[in-house]
């Protein structure tokens, strides 16, 4: 992106007293041609350059100018721009802080740029939930995340099925994931997670706790998801399917969750079927993704499973059948 790599190169001339158009093109891994219409196109933007001419000359800023963008990357400039998350910000009790670093980048960066991550920002939205579902609310988030950053512990009352069990916890951080809250907290020496919308009741402790100088809360999370995806998907069906089942497998499963869920997906016969084994969820969820495929789908194994949607497809044709 262009408006990126301008700002790259802003930061960068801030940063060396002088530079020649080699250097900078080595050094942001453009070609040197480039480099002179990005240089041009800063000077077009209202950035004051100067050229030293010479043997040892090169470009740099006019001494005491400055960008008013320090510590910030050029990527984290325009993505403030580009790719907000206001509901998000918004439940953290951040929505007036994402909006005051909006402007102080926006204030910071000449003009063209400006508008270019005005444009930007009305081309590219974020919206974390998935189809036909909305996002979490919880009532209980903004207590979670005020124990969050201050490091205190919290006393919940969580709900898990039909049962509602007390916990002291250590919030580590908090996880947005399709629209969906989830606390990973310590208690009792491990991590566990927990839905934030399932805590009934919650109370911050007075009494504060040491984060664990080793827990990093994506890596964590990373690693937690791949282990609760393979441990929740015991149920390995072998099938076949058709050209259109095979086209609805990614509406079906989601994107994210395709390469877990097919496991092998063979060559089409000349009828239009494949061969393919899925791992699935137990239970009525991986059933009912079964039923979500149909009638493109024709289960070999487990026999249960065939005998389950066969039975399903039965109450179907009954119920639908005309009077």
């Amino acid at each position: 992106m262009k408006a990126e790599r301008l700002v790259a190169l802003l930061f960068t001339l801030q940063r060396r007293r002088s530079a020649t158009a080699s250097e900078l093109a080595a050094e942001l891994g453009v070609s040197e041609r480039t480099m002179h219409r990005d240089l041009a196109a800063l000077r077009d933007a209202g950035v004051p350059l100067w050229t030293e001419p010479g043997r040892h000359g090169g470009f740099r800023l006019v001494d005491g100018w400055k960008a008013g963008l320090d510590g910030l990357t050029a990527r984290e400039a325009v993505a403030l721009f580009a790719l907000g998350a206001p509901e998000a910000l918004a439940g953290l009790g951040l929505d007036t802080a994402g909006s005051a670093a909006r402007a102080k980048v926006s204030a910071g960066m000449p003009a063209r740029l400006r508008e270019h991550a005005a444009l930007v920002a009305g081309r590219f939205h974020l919206d974390a939930p998935g189809w036909f579902g909305n996002a979490d609310e919880p009532p209980a988030l903004s207590a979670v995340s005020r124990a969050v950053w201050a490091q205190r512990r919290l006393a919940i009352s969580y709900r898990r099925k039909d049962k509602v069990a007390d916990r002291v916890l250590e919030p580590l951080g908090l996880v947005l994931k399709a629209g969906v809250w989830y606390l990973v907290a310590g208690i009792d020496g491990a991590y566990r997670t927990y839905r934030v919308s399932r805590i009934e009741r919650v109370d911050e402790l007075a009494e504060e706790f040491e984060r664990p100088a080793d827990f990093d809360l994506p890596t964590w999370w990373r690693e937690s998801s791949t282990t609760f995806e393979q441990v929740s998907r015991p149920l390995l069906v072998r099938a076949r399917l058709s050209r259109l089942a095979v086209r609805e497998l990614r509406r079906v499963f989601g994107g994210e969750h395709l390469a877990d869920t097919v496991r092998s997906l063979g060559e089409p016969d000349s009828a239009g079927w494949a061969l393919a084994e899925l791992a699935l969820e137990g239970g009525e969820i991986g059933l009912g993704q079964l039923v979500a495929l149909s009638p493109g789908v024709e289960v070999l194994e487990p026999p249960e499973i065939r005998a389950a949607l066969a039975d399903i497809g039965a109450q179907l044709a009954a119920r639908n059948a005309q009077r």
